[in-house]
């Protein structure tokens, strides 16, 4: 891209980490980073004690989801290895943006179905224990209004067994709309705090929640030191898929509009 500002993203455990279309979200982020002038390389950070030493390089980073194997196999390296850079660098400000079996890493714990406590590495004060059945299905969320997110209404797909627990005083995410969420019950999906969010969305999460994608790039760009064009840019595309996505989770009903702070807005189908 010649002169153009650049910014790098860590992505982690790529190889282990990669379910339900999550390599969709780099692609996303890459893709939106060029519409908005900023080169984005990515540095891959594995299992290899090499790569460590990338985390001081990155701008931000991203974690995907994996089963409960995937968990152990990196649980030990993130916690004790990757941990500590890791945690510096999102406390300088790098915006960190996990997903799934990535977001239960960021807490305490987790406690799978045979009883193995897998560590995690403590960004987020929260734990998450194996439940009895697993949570599946089109998932949608109100963003917290302090993200100040163009399109606050977030979709996509979960599936989890897990049931995520926040300590008192962690925000979450948003609230559900429709879908289970963290736990199925508090009606509380995700945890943010700071620069880290942890999303049970996924599908993949941000090519249908182009605004998200643009908190991860502003983001990145204040951490890094780098401007990052901030004009609106032609979601046509993105918000079709966004609004498909609506349309079928709120299938059955012969709805053709929802409700959303106040403004009514038309579900436009794709096909």
């Amino acid at each position: 891209m010649g002169g153009a500002a650049r910014l790098t993203l860590g992505l982690l455990y790529p190889r282990e980490m990669n379910l339900y279309g999550d390599r969709g979200n780099l692609l996303a982020l890459r893709r939106r980073a060029e519409r908005r002038g900023v080169d984005l390389a990515v540095n891959a950070i594995g299992l290899d004690g090499e790569s460590t030493s990338l985390i001081a390089t990155c701008s931000g980073f991203l974690i995907g989801g994996g089963q409960d194997l995937d968990q152990l196999a990196v649980a030990d390296d993130l916690v004790s290895r990757k941990g500590p850079a890791l945690a510096e660098a999102v406390a300088a400000g790098a915006p960190l943006l996990a997903v799934c079996a990535g977001y239960q890493l960021l807490g305490t714990h987790y406690l799978a179905a045979d009883g193995t406590r897998i560590p995690g590495l403590g960004l987020l004060p929260l734990s998450t224990v194996a439940g009895g059945s697993r949570l599946v299905g089109n998932l949608m969320v109100t963003a917290a209004p302090e993200l100040e997110l163009e399109q606050p209404l977030l979709v996509g797909f979960e599936n989890h067994s897990g049931r995520t627990l926040l300590e008192p005083g962690l925000p979450a995410l948003g609230r559900v709309v429709r879908g289970r969420g963290n736990d199925g019950d508090s009606g509380c999906e995700g945890a943010r705090l700071g620069t880290v969010i942890g999303t049970y969305l996924h599908g993949p999460l941000l090519p249908k929640n182009p605004s998200l994608a643009d908190w991860w790039l502003f983001t990145a760009g204040a951490h890094a030191g780098v401007t990052v064009d901030r004009q609106p840019l032609d979601d046509s595309l993105e918000e079709a898929a966004r609004h498909e996505a609506i349309a079928v989770t709120l299938a059955g009903s012969r709805q053709r509009g929802y409700r959303l702070l106040g403004r009514e807005r038309p579900l436009r189908r794709t096909g």
